[in-house]
């Protein structure tokens, strides 16, 4: 019984497939590491405009987990995009095949490669987000709630700026700091106050 036209194209096709598939999958890395490329960008641009800014605001626990987090997530994106490059375009140095049963399993090898490499990618892309969207989350929750009662205090040698804690008739205590386990108690004797000033920010 002859088969179908139709199922003649396919097969043809199935057999076209084993000479176009390499190339398929270099386009396909192609793809990722472009992606990669971008994210591993502006991982580091947010670190940089952002990043320090919101860090100072945490406690040390909190900053050195978010630090870490972004750290990893930021190796896992450069690591992906390095096994999208080697995927879509070889490894350096590798040696021309010129025999066709060499070829065909050189090309059955490397198929293998790039499909792990691709693979090694995707899954290092996920990481990396997961780790980056993990660090915005602590900076979120472990931030807190900006301090009440912010003054700005001069007296004849310093300046203080921070939460009014207390004040009585000999003085006040004004807690200043950066933010958790860094802010500091700090008396000022009202003998020596010159100016007290009621600010939303320091």
């Amino acid at each position: 019984m002859t088969p179908p036209p139709s199922a003649r194209r396919w097969a043809e096709l199935a057999r076209d497939l084993e000479f176009h598939q390499l190339p398929e999958l270099r386009r396909q890395a192609e793809g990722w590491r472009t992606a990669l490329s971008g994210l591993t960008a502006l991982l580091a641009v947010l670190v940089v405009l952002k990043g320090q800014d919101n860090l100072a605001q945490l406690s040390t626990p909190a900053r050195y987990a978010a630090t870490a987090l972004v750290t990893t997530a930021f190796a896992l994106l450069v690591t992906g995009t390095l096994l999208a490059v080697r995927a879509s375009h070889g490894r350096p140095g590798s040696e021309i095949v010129l025999g066709g049963q060499a070829l065909r399993r050189w090309t059955e090898d490397e198929t293998v490669r790039v499909t792990r490499s691709i693979r090694r990618a995707a899954v290092s892309c996920v990481a990396g987000l997961v780790l980056a969207a993990s660090a915005v989350g602590v900076t979120w929750t472990a931030a807190g709630a900006p301090p009440d009662h912010l003054v700005r205090v001069r007296t004849a040698t310093a300046e203080i700026c921070g939460e009014l804690v207390s004040a009585d008739r000999e003085g006040m205590v004004v807690r200043s700091g950066q933010g958790g386990g860094d802010r500091k108690l700090r008396t000022v004797a009202r003998r020596a106050l010159v100016t007290l000033t009621p600010v939303t920010s320091c």
